[in-house]
Formats: structure tokens, sequence, C-alpha cells
């Protein structure tokens, strides 16, 4: 959740660390700090709040020295406080030491330690590493981390200094993502950071760390070891790995003109389901063409269930996926919420494919439920967007979204994103499983026209800027659809709710009757999507239901539909393409009236309150 960033080198520390926390604090914000060591002195600035509070103390008071570790924060344990900011310390002030995760044992950890003299200064699980780090330190630090890390149980993501081993960093991660970066251009320097944004600028080569791992960075390179097994006697053993190339750009994770993060995301969208289709459509062939599944292939030729594990957005694109692989190629699907399912005991019987899809690649969640899957002997497929990403290297095959960095909290373009893929994978399945060619042409050329019919979708900013205006103000939003078109309601809900702090529900537009129909009245806008599909004329009798009641309804209709305008208050237009394909449209006017109503508030639409962009904890 948190965001790190390293350096060691031969320039300073500060600038460059501050600069990448900047690019990570959509991972988290509500509190910061920076450590460096200078001169035989380790110094640490944190403050409570943005990036910017921190900024202004480092004008007032700054650091120094070419070693350093900084740390931007999304509270787990403790209120977002000075003493609870990253980085910690141990008692003498000799280690400083900055963590993404939880540590599930810190209580048992903390008594023992403090039976052994060690004094807390905080009320967060990561004080505990300092102390243990203190305990066993004896003249190298990674052998120290090393065996603290030993009796830890949970998740982490560290950065450690020393004063007394001050040329070098070390790092290690077991279930909180982390990367180093080389330095290029014939610079003697190493970073390290829990996103490739914050490095990007200054290196395009980066080495993923996978879990269990350590890296010692020091100006002259680093070193890769494996200790899983050090706290069974085992010296940790050196890793070889080739570093990966970052193929985007700085300008990718820039505003470009644009007010905000999401609304840029939100206009990218044209472009990111060209991406997301880019090489992959067979005209001719009818099909899809998706190399990432080829070590799949055998297994999705004998498939006859698939299970999808997802959290948050990501399972609002499962749900459509259901629908569309369900129709089309004909495979009973399951959608499981991540968190539930690797704490239950699921049926998997041979013939089970488990679809993992999460925009980090690193939700916690997913990963684990991707464990249980393969504990119980699952093959495993991805759907991402980062490229490296846990879920992309530990799953048997998978597919790359490619929507480049999403920065804004709140998920647009990777949810598209997903929506295109998952009908790519429709497509290239329901052909194997023999959908008529005739058929896949069908959507193939339903496809190619996407990007342009998104564009369009957007072209209706301003006349629902203007609804956002009307409805800026209610307290509780109702979003309903049927079919394919169900799930965006949840979604729709879910993006009012995360930027604007208005309470909003999403349902299947019949079961309104069964309970919601109670809190209609004429302060209750009501969202329906209702495109010209096969159950239009059901979403239109649910609409009139709504009015008998004096409720106000919004509703996303397609092109050359005008038999709503004069029965509901709101009609915004969506180009029409086929039913399963629909979703990727109908969900952009709900974006930008959660992002409208959201800058109507005041609210802070990129870094909303209380969130943060990848969810690495429980």
């Amino acid at each position: 959740m948190c965001g790190i960033v390293g350096y060691i080198g031969s320039r300073e520390a500060q600038p460059l660390i501050l600069e990448g926390l900047r690019r990570l604090e959509y991972r988290g914000y509500d509190s910061a700090g920076i450590a460096a060591i200078d001169s035989g002195a380790l110094d640490i600035r944190k403050e409570p709040g943005k990036i910017a509070v921190l900024e202004k103390s480092l004008e007032e008071h700054p650091l120094t020295g070419s070693v350093g570790i900084g740390h931007t924060r999304w509270a787990t344990h403790g209120a977002p406080t000075r003493i609870n900011a990253h980085p910690h310390t141990d008692d003498a002030g000799r280690v400083a030491l900055v963590h993404n995760g939880i540590i599930e044992n810190h209580e048992v950890l903390r008594l023992k330690l403090e039976e052994l003299g060690h004094e807390f200064r905080s009320q967060t699980d990561t004080e505990v590493l300092c102390h243990m780090i203190e305990e066993v330190f004896d003249g190298n630090l990674e052998d120290a981390v090393a065996e603290a890390l030993s009796h830890v149980k949970g998740a982490y993501g560290i950065a450690v200094i020393h004063l007394d081993d001050p040329g070098k960093i070390v790092v290690a991660r077991m279930g909180s993502p982390l990367l180093i970066g080389i330095g290029e251009n014939g610079n003697q320097e190493m970073f390290a950071a829990s996103d490739v944004a914050a490095v990007v600028e200054h290196t395009r080569q980066v080495v993923y760390l996978n879990d269990g791992e350590m890296a010692v960075l020091t100006q002259d390179g680093h070193a890769l070891l494996d200790i899983s097994e050090s706290g069974n006697g085992e010296a940790p053993r050196r890793v070889i790995r080739a570093a990966s190339r970052v193929d985007w750009d700085l300008g990718t994770i820039e505003r470009a003109g644009y007010e905000h993060f999401m609304l840029k995301e939100i206009f990218e969208q044209p472009d990111t389901v060209r991406d997301a289709m880019r090489g992959r459509l067979l005209e001719e062939e009818g099909t899809a063409k998706l190399g990432g599944l080829l070590q799949l292939e055998e297994v999705l030729d004998d498939v006859d269930r698939i299970v999808i594990t997802a959290c948050g957005t990501s399972w609002h694109a499962a749900l459509v996926g259901e629908y569309m692989l369900e129709e089309f190629a004909r495979v009973p699907v399951e959608v499981e919420y991540a968190s539930e399912f690797r704490y239950r005991r699921p049926i998997v019987k041979d013939g089970t494919l488990v679809i993992a899809i999460s925009q980090s690649g690193e939700t916690a969640d997913t990963l684990a439920a991707m464990h249980e899957a393969r504990s119980r002997g699952a093959p495993l497929m991805g759907i991402v967007n980062v490229v490296g990403s846990s879920i992309a290297r530990e799953t048997d095959g998978g597919v790359y979204i490619h929507s480049g960095p999403e920065i804004g909290v709140a998920s647009t373009k990777a949810f598209t994103g997903q929506l295109t893929v998952l009908a790519l994978f429709t497509l290239y399945l329901a052909r194997r499983r023999g959908m008529p060619v005739h058929e896949g042409r069908e959507i193939v050329d339903a496809m190619r026209q996407l990007p342009e019919l998104v564009q369009r979708s957007l072209d209706e900013s301003s006349a629902i800027e203007c609804i956002a205006r009307e409805y800026a103000d209610k307290s509780n939003f109702l979003y309903l659809g049927r079919g394919f078109n169900f799930p965006v309601a949840l979604e729709g809900a879910l993006k009012l709710k995360e930027i604007s702090y208005i309470h909003a529900e999403g349902y299947p537009a019949a079961e309104m009757k069964h309970g919601p129909i109670a809190l209609i009245d004429d302060n209750m806008p009501v969202v329906f999507i209702a495109p010209s599909d096969s159950v239009y004329h059901k979403v239109a009798s649910n609409i009139e239901e709504v009015k008998a009641r004096g409720g106000k309804v919004i509703a996303i209709v397609t092109d050359g539909n005008d038999d709503l305008a004069a029965r509901v208050d709101h009609v915004v237009r969506v180009p029409a393409t086929i039913a399963m394909l629909q979703p990727i449209l109908t969900v952009i006017p709900l974006q930008l009236l959660a992002y409208h109503i959201a800058v109507l508030r005041g609210c802070d639409v990129d870094q909303p309150r209380n969130l943060a962009k990848s969810v690495t904890v429980e």
C-alpha cells in the first residue's frame, strides 16, 4: 500500500528520494519521511500529512548525504502522526527502516524485545524490526536483516540503512512489491522502490525481487540473495537474475495538462483499449492471438469450469467476464472475492482453471487466493496491467492489458482494459470450443470499432458535468442495470463512493423491488444503464417503477433511443455495439459523473481519503 524509495550513489539522496515519493504518493499519503547518512550521522525528517508537508520541512532543515531511504504511508498500525511515520529507528538511533506490509506477530516480538530492555516509541508493527536488527547486529547489515526477518510472520517490503555499515542499503521482500534500479549512462548508483514509477526518470533497467529475496545495494552494484531458508541455519544463496527494461516514458505518469490524473486516464481510454487489442485480433480467422496463453493451450482445451478471483473494480470486470464466457464459450464460470476464496475450502477439481485479475498484480488477497488454488492443483492464469508483477510471475500464463501506469487511485482505464482483454479471451476460447468463424468475425469487427466508440462516449463529458451540478449535494445514489450492465452498475456506484464520499449502491435492476425501492423518493437520484439490448424493455419497466415513486432518473442509453427522453429526468447517450462490449462504453459516463461530482464537492479526486492504489495488506 505504501511507497518506498531508496538511493545510493554519488548524488545527493534527498532530492532524488523526494521526487520518487511524489511519484508514489498515490500508494499512500497520510504521512511521509526520509532518512539519510552523511559524515557519520544518521538524520531523519518525517511529517504527518501529504508529501508537501514533508517538502516544506526539508526546505527549512534539508538532509545531506548520498545514501538514503524514504517512505509515503497508508496507515495500518497507529494513527498518521509524526511518531508513527516512517522511517523508524532503534533505541540508539543507528538503524533506519521503512516498511510496507503487516507483521502479524509484532505483538509477540515486541514483548520479547521489551523484556530485553528495548523501548518503543510508536504504535506501529514496523518498529519491532528496527529493534530486532539492533539486537542481532554484529557489523554486517545484511546478516542482521536476514536474522531479524527469519522471526517475522506476515508481509513486508523493507529498505534498511545502518550508521555502522553506511555504504549499503539492504532491501527485502515477502508479499509486498519491491524492485531495484541499476544506474545507467555511466552513473555508479543504485535505486530501490516499491514501484517503477519512482525510478523511471533515472533508469530503465530494473530487477524485481521475488518473495523470500534480499538485495544488498552499494554504489557499485547489487547482490541478490535468497533468504527464504535463512532461519533454518542455511546461508543465503546468491541469485542471478537479468534486469528487465521498462518500456514506457516518464510522460505517461505526468498529468499532461489535465487537472487530475483520473481525468487524464479517463480520456486515455480510446488509446488504452486500442493498445489492449494491438496485434491480437485475427480478422480472417475470427479469433484472437494471445501469446501469453501458449503454455495453457492444453488446459484450455480440457477446461470444464473457470473460477475468476479478484477484488474491487477487478471483481466487477470479472463479473462481466462471467457473462461473456458463459454466453460465448459455453463454460461455467464462478466469480469469487479473493478475500473470501482464500479463507474457505473451495472445490477445485480436475478441469478447473483459476483466473486472477488485478491492475497492480500485487493485490495481497488475490495473490493469497492464487496460492490457495495452486495448493489444490489448479492451473493459474493472470490478467494484470503491471509487467513483472507478482501475479504475472506466479501464474502459468496470462494476458497483459497494456494500459500503462494508472496513477489515479480510483481505477478507470484499467477497468476498460480488463474488459477488453476478457473479450479477447472469450473470443479466443469460444473459437477453440467450436464457435463458427463468421460469429468470431462479427466480434472482431465490433472490437475494431471500439476505440472510436469510446471517444464518442467521452464527448458527452460537458453534458455529464451539467448533470453533476444538479446532484452533487445529494447523499445517496442508486445504480441499476441488467445482464452485461449489472456489473457496470456496481462499478458506477463504487466510483462515486470512492472519490465523492457519497453513499451509493448498485443492484440488478429487477432486484430494486425486493427492498431498495423503499428508499426511492424525490431526493434519490437513480442511474439506470439501459442500452437497447435484449433486456431493455425490462429495464424500461423498472424505470417506470422509480418514476411512479418520485425518483430522479439518469438514464444511460444507446444512440437512436428517443423512447426514454420524455420519461426520465436526464438522458446520456453512448454508441451502440454488441452486447458483450457495451459495458466498455456504458461505464464511461459513470466514470465522468463520479469525477465531476467529486470535483464539485471539493474532494481530492486522485487521492481519496482512506484509500491507496495497490492493496498489499489484508
